[in-house]
């Protein structure tokens, strides 16, 4: 209790200052350099973000999908496939896909950029006065760890996504943190809104996308997104996901609970020769594998 009086005290005075990260790498599966801020400090992003969330996730488009409530990847997939029936009405005709990535998406946030959109939005001086505080407390960027990332990164690529929809027209369009994609039956305007895209990104986000994570084409070939690729019928899980999951039980001894956890991931796919695999190889009884399909 101490500790939040004092805490308290330095908000009211404007004498808060935000600590020091502890600096660390994961490979999930790529290497990421993941910043975790102190006790004191975690605690104040969580109040921040339980204040703003409500304000600015009604500003949203309903296809932003990254780290909000009720949203997610299972749900932005279903949201493809949705939108691939449509396109491609039901199947009868061609569907194309241009799928793009970010570069270093959260090194690459200006936080110049980044506070002007938010004092747009917020009018109270002290509330844009702690959340300059707790923006330049890391650099470059924002810092893969914080809470108040996850929201800031929405915030700052709402913008992009607005103009997607009401400029640029996009009537399919969906996006998971870094990645999104375009749906039309028309490849030539995918090819025209290509360098739009991208010019935007650069001049009022100063972001570039990923000149090897860049493609148009037809769902029927296979579209890799989101760890899936994607077909007109079905989806299958990524070859390297597959890898990295087999790895991963065979790390953990067949640990049963590990194997649940992954049944009932791939149960959102076409998967059912690879549950087959999981479940000889790693003994999981009848009565579970009917547990993990029902999930």
């Amino acid at each position: 209790m101490d500790n939040l009086f004092d805490l308290h005290d330095d908000l009211a005075n404007h004498t808060y200052t935000h600590g020091p990260y502890h600096t660390f790498n994961i490979s999930d599966p790529k290497p990421r350099r993941i910043s975790k801020a102190s006790v004191r400090d975690r605690l104040l992003h969580h109040a921040v973000y339980r204040a703003l969330y409500p304000f600015f996730s009604r500003r949203f488009i309903a296809d932003s999908f990254s780290c909000q409530l009720g949203k997610g990847t299972h749900r932005a997939l279903n949201r493809f496939r949705t939108f691939a029936y449509k396109v491609s009405k039901n199947h009868i005709c061609t569907c194309w896909v241009l799928k793009c990535d970010i570069r270093k998406f959260f090194a690459g946030i200006d936080q110049d950029i980044l506070l002007s959109i938010l004092a747009k939005h917020i009018s109270d001086a002290n509330t844009c006065w702690l959340l300059e505080r707790i923006i330049r407390s890391f650099a470059p960027g924002l810092p893969l760890g914080n809470l108040t990332s996850q929201l800031l990164v929405n915030i700052y690529m709402n913008k992009f996504d607005q103009f997607v929809k009401h400029r640029l027209k996009a009537k399919y369009y969906l996006r998971y943190a870094d990645d999104f994609a375009v749906l039309s039956h028309d490849k030539g305007w995918l090819m025209e809104l290509l360098p739009k895209v991208g010019d935007f990104l650069q001049e009022q986000l100063h972001l570039d996308l990923h000149p090897n994570k860049v493609s148009i084409t037809t769902l029927a070939s296979g579209v890799d997104f989101l760890g899936w690729v994607h077909f007109p019928d079905y989806r299958v899980l990524r070859t390297v996901a597959k890898r990295r999951m087999f790895r991963g039980l065979r790390l953990r001894r067949g640990n049963q609970q590990t194997v649940q956890s992954y049944l009932g991931l791939i149960g959102h796919g076409n998967t059912k020769k690879l549950e087959r695999a999981i479940t000889e190889q790693f003994s999981v009884s009848s009565s579970n594998l009917e547990e993990a399909d029902l999930s």
